[in-house]
């Protein structure tokens, strides 16, 4: 395999460190460049907890990829700018690797339209950790015959999002199976608004923030006398990298938009 050159948006937040470490530890992954809200011109290696990883740091995105000849970005922001460095990184050429969630159905179709038009290929993953995407391919196998269904995701504090992209993902493959249902008695009421959480196509999804929490959710599914919880859990960031791994060395090989790691996992 050829080396792929990766630029990395957000090296130093907690994923994005774990995701500096992984491209150093994988030989045919060469770290081109990172892209930081600050620190313009510095080399990484100045910075604490990187040393000897000598790559420049850039803050303008589209000078970043103009000069380190990136084939992949991986972007592990923010929703608010996830969506602007995915557009950017393809109008270079530049096939994005994004595990930001947030994204609007309206995002997802503009930058599969990109992709398409320039035929690129760009995976937005709202989960890297392989248990996660198997989680939800379970979820969606179990649907076929548990109508009711609700979910609870859990986050760090830090999140800015809710529900998780995880949840919302879920949930949409989930409705892919099942017919739309409204749960609970058809005159309950909410005696403190959003105790039963949001809806989607009839299904509740719960979101909990607590400080010492990673990311966390589990599926519920309740039939007559019984019920199936199907849960993953991730302690560690670094449950995140195998993921990030499969993503960077799919993304080369495709010239169109996926959105879910589950579709590209065999």
């Amino acid at each position: 395999m050829n080396t792929i050159r990766i630029a990395i948006a957000g090296p130093r937040g907690r994923m994005g460190r774990e995701a500096v470490k992984l491209v150093q530890a994988t030989d045919q992954f060469e770290l081109a460049a990172v892209v930081d809200h600050k620190y313009d011109g510095l080399l990484l290696s100045e910075l604490d907890g990187f040393s000897q990883v000598n790559v420049p740091i850039y803050t303008d995105l589209a000078k970043c990829l103009q000069e380190s000849n990136a084939d992949v970005l991986v972007d592990l922001t923010t929703p608010e700018v996830g969506m602007y460095h995915a557009k950017t990184a393809l109008s270079y050429n530049v096939r994005p690797v994004v595990g930001t969630t947030g994204f609007s159905k309206e995002d997802l179709k503009e930058l599969e339209n990109i992709c398409r038009e320039k035929e690129l290929g760009c995976i937005i993953a709202p989960n890297f950790a392989i248990g996660a995407v198997l989680m939800m391919k379970f979820s969606q196998m179990a649907a076929k015959y548990f109508q009711d269904v609700e979910i609870i995701e859990l986050h760090h504090d830090q999140k800015l999002d809710a529900p998780s992209g995880t949840a919302v993902k879920t949930a949409e493959m989930i409705a892919e199976v099942r017919e739309r249902k409204v749960q609970g008695h058809p005159n309950e009421k909410e005696t403190l608004r959003g105790a039963r959480g949001a809806d989607l196509e009839g299904m509740h999804i719960h979101s909990v923030r607590l400080p010492g929490l990673i990311a966390h959710q589990q599926v519920l599914f309740g039939s007559d006398g019984q019920t199936l919880t199907i849960r993953h859990d991730s302690y560690h960031r670094g449950s995140f990298m195998s993921g990030v791994k499969i993503a960077v060395e799919t993304v080369m090989k495709l010239d169109s938009f996926v959105y879910g790691l589950e579709n590209i996992l065999e």
